[in-house]
């Protein structure tokens, strides 16, 4: 990142210094700013563009980035051809590591692309991945983006229900996927559910296995299963009759080409296709490598992620600055809590990524890996999917390792990116993630559209960035797209939550959804200021903060379900300190109505709690379990409790 300030400040007669200063110019004048990262990042393009983007136009036009020019995705995350290895890859409860070098992944992207092809697949078709964190994910991934066409993926602990909500909307030509899969130590049929997913898809043209485990040695059948093939016999198809293959050409596409699908939570109904762009997916990323992770080619990234979550496809785009990447498919707690710390200190991994309530898990359990682990090469460790506790960054510190960079970041599926996290050149304050990206124009806003600091509000973005996406598909006019996230600000985007931002350090806090928001006698304020509170208290494995609807809607009382660690109840003492607690940390009128035990929490797939589901069922709204949810059996705790009837 310095070296980049130096590269503006000598091109354009400055003298940035800071961090902060540089964040400013980057977002005044952010039309240079993504013209001097693209030549800074070196971006791989057949034909150059005529212009950056219409400055005359705002964030909530939706403005087209550099027009004209043409390149290709996949082309820039095979740039290297060389014998370093790209990819490391295990799976829970194996020792073996399986490795893809540059060479060995450019040698394989050309063999499914060359198959692809022999089905016409390209630009205007669809290729989806129902895989796990692996090699062939990453592989198939790249050869779809190669020939033009666009890919979406999800995971395997998806339901059949799941999967269709998202995959019968955008009516895929091929699907890959596995024979079974392994988690929390067993291990798991998927040819059943493939079979009932494939029943659901129409259009498609060929089902891809991977023969990903061996169960008790059994062949893997998949003759009920139409126009299916495993992976191998998939690739001999792209064959030439003397037994090459045709060498890999990228197609040269728009910046604004579509590469990824992507999916709103969908807990509370059918999930949004959020499209991507390749242009603005690849330069988004390069920023935030590049810049914001000062990332080298050298370093080891591995992120605790599934193909249904955004940060795999954001973690695969590190390839592009000739890095590595770890793929680890299974569950981070089995046999142990150590499962990555073991692979952190096997292979030397620079950069771990996680989400926040792993940490909490670990701490919880008293797990020093500081001290049992040999963490010497590791200089990052990067936390998102829900807000990350203060009390985590003092156990990062000082069970973890003192000269890391903590790197709680923030942003989402809507942009396949972030917007504020980590940077080199300030400091990281307990609570607090360092603050705004380059190029975005984030600000905390009150009630009335005025910026605040120092307090909460709803996190706002009033510049355009290039990984927005272009278009939500079945949604012709655009309505769904502006009523997502320019409704509540016209011309601005508004994303959905409250943050605060610090007046001394510019660094934000994270206060929760505001879609979510709890709205008691008229006072706003989000369900994470509670969770700081709360999870403090060592009787308390995990909580969730909903509003209840008043019967006549007209009011709105905040309810506080406390998931109690094994043997531990609460009692009415316990809810008299934690009342007094919230009522010292934060104010009266944050004290919940209704504090009470629950024995589950609705969770994600990517590890996020799921309030507005729990908050419909609890103000007597009826809400069907979604594919979306982890648990989804959790839901059911919360249907008619006595305890809040009568509001």
């Amino acid at each position: 990142m310095y070296k980049f300030m130096q590269r503006i400040n000598k091109k354009f007669g400055l003298q940035l210094e800071t961090y902060q200063e540089l964040h400013r110019w980057s977002v005044d004048n952010y039309p240079e700013f993504w013209e001097e990262l693209w030549e800074f990042a070196e971006v791989i393009h057949s034909k150059k563009y005529d212009y950056v983007v219409d400055r005359s136009k705002g964030i909530a036009d939706i403005p087209a980035w550099f027009p004209c020019c043409r390149l290709n995705f996949a082309e820039n995350l095979l740039r290297r051809r060389d014998h370093k290895i790209a990819i490391y890859a295990t799976v829970e409860g194996c020792a073996e590591i399986r490795t893809r070098t540059f060479a060995e992944l450019h040698r394989n992207v050309e063999r499914y692309a060359a198959a692809m092809k022999t089905f016409n697949i390209g630009v205007g078709d669809t290729v989806v991945g129902y895989l796990p964190n692996s090699i062939e994910a990453v592989e198939v991934m790249l050869a779809a983006a190669s020939v033009g066409a666009t890919w979406s993926s999800t995971s395997p602990e998806f339901g059949v229900s799941g999967v269709l909500e998202r995959f019968s909307q955008i009516k895929p030509k091929l699907i890959f996927s596995i024979n079974a899969v392994t988690y929390n130590g067993k291990q798991h049929d998927h040819l059943e559910k493939l079979f009932q997913v494939t029943q659901g898809l129409p259009d498609l043209v060929c089902v891809v296995v991977v023969p990903y485990l061996k169960i008790d040695g059994q062949p893997i059948n998949i003759s009920n299963i139409r126009n299916s093939c495993l992976i191998e016999d998939f690739a001999r198809k792209g064959m030439r009759a003397d037994g090459s293959i045709p060498p890999l050409m990228f197609e040269q596409l728009p910046f604004n080409h579509p590469l990824f699908i992507m999916y709103s939570s969908g807990t509370t109904g059918i999930p949004k296709c959020m499209v991507h762009s390749s242009g603005g997916t690849l330069l988004k990323h390069l920023e935030e490598h590049l810049l914001q992770g000062n990332m080298k080619e050298d370093d080891i990234l591995m992120y605790f992620t599934t193909t249904g979550w955004m940060m795999w496809n954001w973690y695969v785009s590190s390839l592009a600055v000739g890095s590595s990447i770890v793929c680890y498919d299974g569950s981070p707690l089995v046999p142990n809590e150590n499962v990555l710390w073991d692979l952190v200190e096997r292979l030397k991994i620079t950069i771990l990524g996680t989400g926040a309530k792993w940490l909490s898990l670990l701490e919880e359990r008293g797990n020093i890996p500081g001290e049992s682990h040999d963490l010497t090469s590791l200089h990052t460790i990067l936390s998102t999917g829900s807000p990350l506790k203060p009390q985590s960054f003092t156990y990062v510190y000082e069970a973890i390792k003192r000269d890391v960079i903590l790197g709680s970041i923030t942003g989402g599926t809507d942009i396949i990116a972030c917007f504020a996290g980590l940077n080199p050149m300030t400091p990281v304050y307990r609570g607090e993630i360092q603050g705004a990206h380059l190029g975005i124009a984030l600000e905390s806003w009150d009630e009335d559209g005025k910026p605040v600091l120092g307090e909460s509000g709803e996190l706002v973005c009033t510049k355009p960035f290039p990984s927005m996406p272009i278009y939500f598909l079945n949604d012709p006019h655009g309505s769904k797209y502006k009523a997502a996230y320019f409704e509540k600000f016209p011309g601005v985007w508004a994303h959905g939550d409250f943050c605060l931002v610090s007046p001394s350090s510019g660094g934000v806090w994270m206060l929760g959804r505001s879609d979510g928001t709890l709205n008691p006698g008229g006072v706003r304020f989000g369900s994470a200021e509670i969770y700081h509170v709360v999870e403090s208290f060592k009787e308390v494995q995990d909580s969730l903060c909903v509003g209840q609807k008043s019967s006549d809607g007209m009011d709105e009382r905040v309810i506080l379900f406390l998931k109690m660690i094994p043997g531990i109840n609460l009692t009415s003492d316990l809810i008299k300190q934690v009342q007094a607690s919230i009522r010292k940390q934060l104010s009266p009128r944050h004290v919940p109505s209704v504090v009470m035990e629950t024995t589950d929490i609705p969770y994600t797939h990517s590890g996020k709690k799921v309030e507005i589901a729990v908050k419909k069922i609890i103000s007597g709204e009826m809400v069907k379990a979604s594919g979306a949810l982890s648990n989804p059996q959790s839901l059911d705790v919360y249907r008619d409790l006595p305890i809040l009837r009568g509001y």
